[in-house]
């Protein structure tokens, strides 16, 4: 698996704190993403948003796939529907929620938020709605490559 892909986000800084506009405490919608180098043979991209520093262990703030191959970013507040208009699916959240949920840890000490972008060798064979763990199983043997990119927050 390749790791030259390289994933941005322009709100704040690799291992930054996140702004709090992007968080449960703020307008808690997603933020704008960039990416670019995606091998060759990619045909399709799946993004993970995870906490996992959280007490109950990893949780999973947004799941969104099969964004199409000629795309190289997303917008500031995507919509929490189960299709997007470039035809990503969006996934359920630990919360069981569609779409992006920010972060909202505990009070105490700050936790980290790794965005993962995957450039995938086929399109994931799942309908919008789909669990983590359902992505996981669909990711296994499909991914080419991953991006990451960082923030902290804490209360």
């Amino acid at each position: 698996m390749e790791l030259h892909m390289e994933l941005r986000i322009t709100a704040f800084p690799q291992q930054g704190s996140i702004p709090r506009a992007f968080t449960a405490d703020g307008a808690d919608v997603s933020p704008a993403l960039a990416w670019r180098e995606a091998p060759e043979k990619t045909r399709a991209f799946a993004l993970i948003l995870e906490d996992p520093d959280a007490p109950a262990g990893p949780w999973t703030h947004w799941t969104l796939y099969n964004l199409p191959l000629d795309a190289t970013s997303l917008a500031e507040n995507q919509p929490k529907v189960p299709t997007l208009t470039n035809g990503s699916r969006q996934g359920k959240n630990t919360w069981g929620r569609l779409g992006y949920n920010g972060p909202a840890p505990p009070p105490g000490r700050s936790h980290r938020y790794f965005f993962r972008l995957y450039a995938l060798a086929q399109p994931l064979e799942l309908e919008a709605g789909a669990t983590r763990q359902q992505v996981d199983a669909a990711l296994k043997g499909n991914v080419l490559a991953v991006a990451e990119w960082v923030g902290v927050y804490g209360r």
